[in-house]
């Protein structure tokens, strides 16, 4: 049994939401958004889930599974492997060291929902960059309450060569068209037993010839997805919900960089593959 098909998944449709698993597939009430459903306790959203009969094959296009005006916010120097190569390519290398080892975890706004790419959907480079990278991500999906309810796939595009000049450029190498994505579906987070455990891979296509490959496990993650949580809803209020992305530690070296014309293809075990073309600038 394929874990990604049997786990209950939300999915966001242009005909609305829908709820699938290993059975099939059904649609939420008319009017239904992921903020509604992210309006209610965890154990009222199962149950809602698990009411929705699933008679129907599931859908094939798939819209980012976010509302518009859902929040996206992301963690950074979470692995070792994202604080290492921070401080290789940054001016003020000490600062990334002292963020990992922190109590406090770096957290940042990254788009709202209506700038997300969905499956299939362009992601975009800066044209005033000279070294972009996809950011192969987990996503957590938090409820009104604070609990993660789901997760998802994320990618976390970044500009590195605009970060690495100077830290406070964050804004512009983490937040601009297209430099953002999510999908394909929420996986419900009683269908991920232990999301420590999830393998991460990531691959960009050029031409059709596989250019490059990287992968990981949330088990090399530095902190508990809790703890993160914790700090974004200190001081936060999300009454519609809000996605997480929660750090990379698979992304490519100097050598490689995306190009227009190139396709980013992350996996993550158990929550499906995440397929993006690649656009420069503002494109359409």
């Amino acid at each position: 049994m394929n874990p990604v098909l049997s786990a209950p998944r939300l999915m966001k449709t242009t005909s609305g939401w829908w709820v699938a698993d290993e059975s099939g597939a059904g649609p939420l009430p008319p009017g239904t958004t992921l903020g509604s459903l992210l309006a209610l306790p965890a154990a009222e959203l199962d149950a809602l889930v698990a009411a929705v009969a699933r008679t129907a094959p599931a859908p094939d296009s798939l819209l980012a599974p976010v509302d518009d005006d859902t929040e996206v916010w992301a963690a950074g120097v979470t692995y070792e492997v994202s604080r290492a190569a921070r401080m290789e390519e940054s001016t003020a290398s000490d600062l990334y060291a002292r963020v990992y080892e922190a109590e406090r975890p770096e957290l940042f706004f990254k788009s709202v929902g209506w700038r997300v790419a969905g499956p299939g959907r362009p992601i975009g480079v800066r044209e005033d960059s000279t070294w972009d990278v996809p950011e192969p991500e987990l996503g957590i999906v938090g409820n009104a309450a604070g609990a993660i309810v789901g997760y998802t796939v994320v990618n976390d595009v970044s500009s590195r060569s605009i970060e690495g000049d100077n830290p406070l450029y964050l804004p512009q190498a983490k937040m601009y068209h297209g430099a953002c994505a999510a999908g394909p579906w929420i996986v419900l987070a009683t269908g991920v037993p232990d999301p420590y455990r999830l393998a991460i891979s990531v691959e960009i296509h050029r031409g059709g010839a596989l250019l490059w490959s990287g992968e990981t496990t949330t088990a090399r993650l530095h902190r508990k997805l809790t703890d993160l949580t914790a700090y974004l809803y200190r001081a936060e209020v999300f009454p519609r919900g809000v996605l997480l992305a929660t750090g990379t530690s698979a992304v490519p070296g100097p050598d490689v960089t995306l190009l227009p014309g190139d396709e980013v293809a992350i996996t993550i075990d158990g929550l499906g593959t995440l397929r993006n073309p690649v656009r420069a600038g503002l494109f359409g």
